[in-house]
């Protein structure tokens, strides 16, 4: 399995799609066995569904995300996970260990 977390300075950003980049983590088994970044390639509706789905990506967090681009992650198999705040590598221990609890959406538009 494969996890997207957007990332801004080591925290979970607030918005998928205008975050610098994103904390790509491979688990096996439960653990994580690799972390990668990759760089945002940019805002542009529906490219980040298929960017993510091509580096295999089945999970993505972030703060916020509009319902449009929830329905493209949907159409793609990747689930969305919004309303994650906190530093990256305590989101990723949480969500692993099915303790994460994800607030609202943080997307204001």
């Amino acid at each position: 399995m494969k996890i997207a977390v957007a990332t801004e300075n080591d925290q979970v950003a607030t918005h998928f799609g205008r975050c610098p980049g994103y904390t790509l983590a491979t688990v096996h088994d439960g653990d994580i066995t690799s972390e990668a970044t990759l760089r945002n390639p940019g805002h542009e509706p529906g490219v980040l569904p298929g960017y993510l789905a091509e580096h295999g990506v089945d999970v993505i967090m972030s703060g916020g995300m509009g319902v449009r681009a929830q329905k493209h992650f949907a159409e793609a198999g990747i689930q969305c996970i919004v309303g994650v705040t906190g530093p990256v590598k305590e989101a990723l221990r949480a969500y692993l260990a099915g303790t994460l609890r994800p607030g609202n959406d943080r997307c204001l538009h």
